[in-house]
């Protein structure tokens, strides 16, 4: 039997968090921001210093940057992506898209946060056919990887980690 797809629409809720298991087929509508290298540290700065220059409260980040080629994600578990994930997690951010299996650490505060980890198809003709509008919104020196608020129609995913497990980590 196949599995239906749960909508999640943005901003998302902490109950419609705690409603989503690993393994949920997903389809993200409303505001997804973009960042990765170059703009989650300097956001996480930003935040750090009492700054809040854009609503956090169950948004939704994917990590990639925004080409003219589209978005695709890229690899989450690298030092400068991973070790913003609890911080923004803490600021109000109830999903991190992006790819690859993360650290214990960073499973258990996205646990503490109640947010959850969804990766996502690495096929950029796909995911940006998702996209209805686009603008840059934070560090727009940072070229394709200043932070982008997207507006999406079905961007689809599949929750890996949540509520303390993770898909890389289950038993047979």
């Amino acid at each position: 039997m196949e599995k239906e797809d749960k909508r999640v629409n943005t901003p998302i809720t902490k109950a419609a968090v705690k409603q989503l298991q690993v393994g949920d087929l997903i389809s993200i509508y409303g505001v997804v921001y973009t960042g990765r290298d170059a703009a989650l540290p300097q956001l996480v700065q930003s935040i750090q210093k009492g700054e809040n220059l854009i609503e956090l409260e169950g948004a939704v980040i994917m990590h990639t940057a925004v080409s003219p080629a589209g978005i695709s994600p890229t690899t989450s578990n690298k030092e400068e992506i991973e070790e913003n994930i609890a911080p923004l997690s803490k600021a109000g951010v109830r999903m991190h898209v992006g790819k690859g299996a993360l650290s214990e650490k960073t499973v258990q505060a996205l646990k503490k946060y109640n947010s959850v980890f969804v990766v996502t198809p690495p096929a950029a003709a796909l995911l940006t056919s998702k996209v209805i509008s686009k603008k840059v919104i934070l560090f727009e020196k940072e070229g394709m990887e200043a932070m982008h608020c997207l507006h999406v129609v079905g961007l689809p995913g599949i929750v890996v980690i949540a509520h303390g497990e993770s898909i890389y980590n289950l038993e047979d």
